[in-house]
């Protein structure tokens, strides 16, 4: 009985890869669509803000005022406006209100006329800072900053005062920065890229499969050939997850040699997770599938009960406990978010099951949990004795 049950699934296995084959579109999405997405978001994702335009108005002009903006400029964050000629001389008035009004900046600063005049004579003198709030990522950057870089031009203003002699400041803090000193962007975004890219796309290829099944109505030839739903979920189960594993190494490789993110400490998690996360994936795709009515269908469920969460609810982009309650409660039912705790610890951390022990067990319990949800969707399916 075994050997029938495993010749039937090997057999359901063969037509299903056949058809994987003739399939170009399917093609694209298991291979090529992995690759650019992975470049996509590597390339293409960047939360580090830089080369921030502003326009600064200095109507002293003088030494002072010039050193102060030159000061404002290497803290590398800020770069100077870009107004056209014909505008800035036609602008009358504020060209500063017109800059931020065109969104030819994101901030203005003006410095007052007898900026220089104050200083010299320790007298208070006001910076007129306008800040774009429509780009609120940016706002409190920018005040941060420009803050930051004044107190800085103050302290060196008073150590010139005092024959070049600075106040030791009243706390020094000496700062490292832990697992990624380079602060490199491609190190946060590249391992979370490959938790989303590996639920995806292998979910949509066996969504799109089982639906197109169902669509051209050859499904009731499957289910009048007396093949059991093991058998029939386990072929496609054998074809997908292998498709998934290629597509997983081809993703490994280009984040290796584009981006330079490998594997860091202990390994093993990651090796053990990677096909529990790849067989979590297929199994809900064929959830979706199963319960789609067409190939349209299952596209538009994997990208709103797919994509969509584990863009948003994985803790890719933002932490999870930024979300706010009660929202935050779903992503315990994102499988993502459990890959991406662990991509991000074996490409960065590099802590192995310390931190990662729990993980195979939520992944485990999805795949279960899919898997059942399969074999009695198609129960119901199957043609009676």
């Amino acid at each position: 009985m075994s050997t029938n049950n495993g010749s039937r699934l090997m057999a359901q296995a063969a037509k299903e890869w056949n058809e994987f084959k003739k399939d170009r579109l399917s093609m694209a999405l298991a291979f090529i669509l992995p690759l650019f997405s992975i470049l996509l978001f590597g390339f293409g994702i960047k939360l580090a803000a830089k080369n921030i335009p502003i326009i600064v108005q200095d109507n002293d002009k003088t030494y002072l005022s010039r050193e102060y903006v030159a000061r404002l400029y290497a803290t590398n964050l800020f770069e100077p406006a870009l107004i056209p000629p014909d505008k800035e001389q036609k602008a009358s008035g504020d060209i500063s209100r017109k800059a931020l009004d065109k969104g030819w900046a994101k901030a203005s600063l003006t410095i007052p006329q007898d900026f220089s005049k104050n200083l010299m004579t320790g007298k208070s003198t006001r910076l007129d800072l306008t800040i774009d709030g429509c780009d609120i990522a940016n706002t409190q950057l920018i005040k941060n900053c420009v803050h930051a870089a004044t107190l800085h031009f103050g302290s060196d203003l008073k150590a010139q005062a005092n024959g070049g002699i600075k106040a030791p400041p009243v706390v020094d803090p000496y700062v490292r920065v832990w697992f990624n000193p380079t602060r490199s962007e491609q190190l946060f975004i590249v391992p979370g890229s490959i938790a989303i890219i590996l639920f995806v796309y292998p979910a949509l290829l066996a969504a799109v499969a089982f639906a197109r099944e169902k669509e051209q109505a050859t499904i009731v030839r499957v289910f009048a050939s007396g093949i059991n739903g093991l058998d029939y979920v386990g072929g496609k189960i054998v074809v997908y997850f292998g498709v998934g594993i290629i597509m997983a190494l081809v993703v490994l490789m280009t984040s290796y040699l584009v981006f330079d993110v490998h594997p860091l400490g202990n390994f093993v998690p990651l090796a053990i997770c990677l096909p529990l996360y790849v067989l979590c994936a297929v199994l809900f795709g064929l959830m979706i599938g199963n319960f789609a009515s067409s190939q349209t269908v299952a596209v538009q469920a994997i990208s709103t009960l797919g994509f969509f969460p584990c863009l948003l609810l994985s803790g890719f982009v933002y932490p999870i406990k930024n979300i706010p309650f009660p929202v935050n409660l779903f992503s315990v039912i994102v499988p993502a978010r459990y890959f991406v705790e662990l991509s991000r610890d074996a490409f960065v951390r590099g802590s192995g099951w310390d931190g990662t022990a729990h993980i195979p067990l939520a992944i485990g319990a999805f795949i279960l949990l899919f898997f059942a949800l399969n074999l009695l969707r198609l129960r119901k399916m199957q043609m009676p004795d």
